[in-house]
């Protein structure tokens, strides 16, 4: 299951073309961050997401 939706960011991108491999990128990108963010919850004694974990 990916976490972006290559058409989505087609839609906020406008008037760009994306790369077939920015999308892959995109997406690695997205993962490494959600698991940063999960690890600093965990370092805070949570297991709830918040945005200031980002």
């Amino acid at each position: 299951m990916g976490l972006i939706v290559r058409a989505e960011l087609k839609k906020i991108a406008e008037q760009f073309s994306i790369a077939g491999d920015f999308g892959d990128a995109f997406e690695e990108k997205a993962k490494n961050l959600l698991k940063d963010a999960m690890g600093r919850a965990t370092a805070n004694g949570r297991k709830t997401l918040m945005a200031k974990d980002l």
